[in-house]
Parts: C-alpha cells; sequence; structure tokens
C-alpha cells in the first residue's frame, strides 16, 4: 500500500517552489516543415512521407550553451528540453530505436550536449518525454485519438503488441534516468481516454524513476492530460502522482488547491506565441510586458511559470523570442526578489496589479498607477518597518496626507508627484513588516 511521505516531498520541491521560473524548449524534427511540433498528427502525413526530415535534419547552428545562457540572463531557474516528442524522434542515442539525433546527418547526442549546457550555467536539468509515439509500430494506430494514421484503415492494430511498446517506453525513459547524470524534473507528456495510470505501468515506471534519480520532480501528466489536477489533490495520493499539476495555456483564476483547500503546487507552461514547435508563419508572440505580468500572477497564485521557446530547424531560438527573453531578464535583474522564493500573499489582490510575499516580505507589484497614494491593502497601521522601491532601493515614506482620512486602517504609501511609474510595465514596492 502507498504512503505518501510529505516530508520527503516538501524536501525534493524546495528549489523548484523557489524557482518560480523556467524555459520550455520543443525542438526536434518538426522544426524543418515549420509548422507546429503536431504537424504529423494535424496533417495526418505518413510514416514514410516524414522520414524525409529525418534525413534531413542537420541543425548546424545547434549551441545549446546559447539556449542555456538566453534563459538564464532572462532569469530564469530550469530547463525543460523535448528528450522525445510524439513523433517518437529522440534527440539522445537510445540503443531501442534507429529514429534518433544520433542516426542523422547530425550524428551528435543532442540530449548529452544539452544537459551539460544547463549545468554550466548553474541551472537546473528538465527533461520531458512523450509517453506517445507515433512511430512505434506496436503504438496504436487506426482509431487513436491522436494518432496520423488514426483514420486510415489500411493502419489496422492487429497484431500490434501494447505490452512491447511500454516495455520499450520504459526502457527509453530508464535510458534517461541513468546516462545524463542528475535530472532535476521528467516532464511526461501526456494521458488521454484510457491511455493513463497503469495503462501506461506506471507505478512500476514511476518506482524505477525514483530508484535511478531519488530526487527528481515529476509532473503530473502520468494520470492527467493538461486539465486534470491528479491524485495529489484527491487526498488520495496513487504511487505515481504528479509532484505538480501543469495547467496548459491558462493561469488558474484562482490558483490550485487540493480537496482540503490546501495550496497545490502548479506550473503553468505557457507558449510566446501560439505554437511549442518553431512555426515560421505564427508571429503572433505575446509581449514580454505581457509575459511579466503573467509571471507575477502565477507567483502571486503560488504557481511557477514555464515558458517556451521553438528553435529553428538549424537550431537557433527565434530572434522574436529572444528579444523577449532579454526584455524579461532586464525586469528580472532589478525585480527577481520579488520572484524568486515567494508566493500567496494572504492579501486580496489591489485594483493595480499584485501581490507576492516571501515571509515578513511583501511585494506590491503596480501595474498601473493609483489615483493619490497607494493603498498597501491587507497591512494594519503600526506594522510597516520599511517600505523601498526594489528597482533601486529608494525609500518610499508612508503618506500623511488628508486624502485618504476615510480610510484609517490602510496604510498608504507616497510615490511623490510623478503620477508616471517608475517602471511603466511593473513597479515593485517591498513593505517589510515588523513580524
Amino acid at each position: 500500500m502507498y504512503q505518501f511521505n510529505r516530508e520527503e516531498y516538501n524536501k525534493r520541491m524546495e528549489w523548484y517552489v523557489d524557482a518560480r521560473f523556467g524555459m520550455f524548449i520543443h525542438w526536434g524534427l518538426y522544426s524543418i516543415p515549420a509548422r507546429g511540433e503536431w504537424v504529423r498528427s494535424v496533417e495526418e502525413i505518413p510514416k514514410e512521407d516524414y522520414m524525409k526530415y529525418f534525413y534531413e535534419f542537420d541543425p548546424k547552428d545547434y549551441d545549446p550553451k546559447k539556449w542555456a545562457r538566453a534563459a538564464k540572463e532572462a532569469g530564469m531557474k530550469y530547463v525543460v528540453l523535448t528528450a522525445k516528442h510524439h513523433d517518437g524522434f529522440c534527440l539522445f542515442d537510445s540503443k531501442y530505436t534507429e529514429f534518433k539525433s544520433t542516426n542523422t546527418k547530425c550524428g551528435r547526442d543532442l540530449v548529452a550536449e544539452y544537459v551539460e549546457a544547463v549545468r554550466a550555467e548553474g541551472l537546473k536539468v528538465g527533461l520531458y518525454f512523450s509517453l506517445i509515439d507515433w512511430y512505434h509500430d506496436d503504438f496504436p494506430h487506426y482509431g487513436d485519438r491522436q494518432h496520423p494514421m488514426r483514420n486510415n484503415p489500411a493502419y489496422t492494430n492487429e497484431n500490434r503488441n501494447w505490452d512491447n511498446y511500454v516495455t520499450f517506453m520504459h526502457n527509453q525513459v530508464r535510458e534517461i534516468c541513468t546516462n545524463y547524470g542528475q535530472i532535476d524534473v521528467l516532464w511526461f507528456d501526456f494521458s488521454y481516454d484510457d491511455m493513463m495510470g497503469e495503462k501506461w505501468g506506471a507505478t512500476k515506471l514511476v518506482n524505477m524513476v525514483r530508484e535511478l534519480q531519488p530526487q527528481v520532480i515529476i509532473d503530473n501528466r502520468l494520470e492527467a492530460s493538461g486539465q486534470g489536477y491528479g491524485s495529489l489533490a484527491t487526498g488520495n495520493p496513487t504511487p505515481y502522482h504528479g509532484d505538480f499539476v501543469s495547467p496548459e495555456q491558462i493561469i488558474p483564476p484562482h490558483g490550485i488547491r487540493d480537496v482540503n483547500g490546501d495550496p497545490l503546487n502548479w506550473e503553468a507552461c505557457i507558449t510566446m506565441n501560439n505554437n511549442w514547435g518553431y512555426c515560421a508563419r505564427d508571429k503572433f508572440f505575446k509581449p514580454s510586458s505581457m509575459i511579466i505580468k503573467k509571471l507575477v500572477e502565477c507567483v502571486s497564485k503560488g504557481g511557477n511559470m514555464l515558458l517556451n521557446v521553438g528553435p529553428d530547424a538549424y537550431g537557433n531560438i527565434p530572434p522574436e523570442s529572444m528579444q523577449i527573453l532579454s526584455e524579461i531578464g532586464a525586469w528580472m535583474k532589478k525585480n527577481s526578489k520579488s520572484v524568486y522564493g515567494c508566493g500567496l500573499a494572504g492579501i486580496e489582490k489591489p485594483d493595480y496589479g499584485r501581490v507576492t510575499r516571501n515571509g515578513n516580505l511583501l511585494y506590491y507589484h503596480m501595474f498601473e498607477n493609483t489615483m493619490g497614494p497607494v493603498p498597501l491593502t491587507g497591512i494594519k497601521p503600526g506594522t510597516i518597518k520599511k517600505i523601498r522601491l526594489l528597482c533601486d532601493g529608494s525609500e518610499v515614506p508612508i503618506s500623511d496626507s488628508w486624502v485618504h482620512t476615510d480610510y484609517p486602517d490602510i496604510v498608504f504609501a507616497n510615490l511623490g508627484p510623478d503620477p508616471v511609474l517608475p517602471d511603466a510595465v511593473d513597479t515593485v514596492l517591498e513593505v517589510e513588516l515588523t513580524e
């Protein structure tokens, strides 16, 4: 009978909860057609037609040191790379398939280079692994909701051996957990219909992973997809429960809590444009100002943000993404203290922004200025030790203006006569409490 160990769980989650911000990297053969990572499924491309990208794959500019440096300069603390996506192509040298980077013109174990580069920047190493494999002959084809050949009766599932597939999948996970040193995050993707939990041999799989990588943090997608919280939320966790919930392309309206009302760890995975993998025509990039505010929103609700980039066929992160990362990094250099190690403030969201908290330090994030002095809602008069602008450490006095005499139970901060905030995106006030 599985017994959840809260103490062990909290210990392995410490760095992750402190980090709050990571980089997702979706990259593989699909960067060549450049129509997103689901291109083979969406366009129902047969294996033999998709293979032309395998024979072409030769990312001449691949330099994971540049990726890791970009992540670090953006203020990210961990990186998660798609070691294998749904098309089954491996960026690592798996002995269980020929469909891998070492067999392309590239001829390199790209995961090995990636983990070395990420560690060299002092970042935590994450690997994404698809439970789905459209290349493997024993994975269901016809009638499967996702498979490229789902509508082609010529690809009958007769003589496909599911047990063989599960063994193959477990063997590849063992390789990832054995051949690349310490892995900090293992990001499985994903369960659907009856393909979940023990269908994947999940208990056996996670037991193996925990034996090989006892410190690793695992997402919840052995028992959920982008929707669904998983068994940790039910108060009755399975042996393969996720360590965090993984909402996709949405920030939970009120954070996420379990059945007892206690906060759960979660991570919103978000694209910069509208695709995970490189999509040459998708120029609908979210501005850095929006992403910064959404990162703060995640933290204020007790969650992390995993922000995606999709490098092109040569291995370059798109210039639009690099510019966005640079702008986020400029803000983080001055304000990261209000993100790292912070979480729920226990204070109602103010009209002008968000509040994050780390112990007796409250961070009031101002997305817009107020008319008159700034109300620091949730703080009792007489409990403030000091107020500072986080970006430069300058003193912000408590207001004694007559205009707020009707609100004696609220503390107001005096930002001075200028109606324009020092940072138009997010000006952060650090409020230190006396207790």
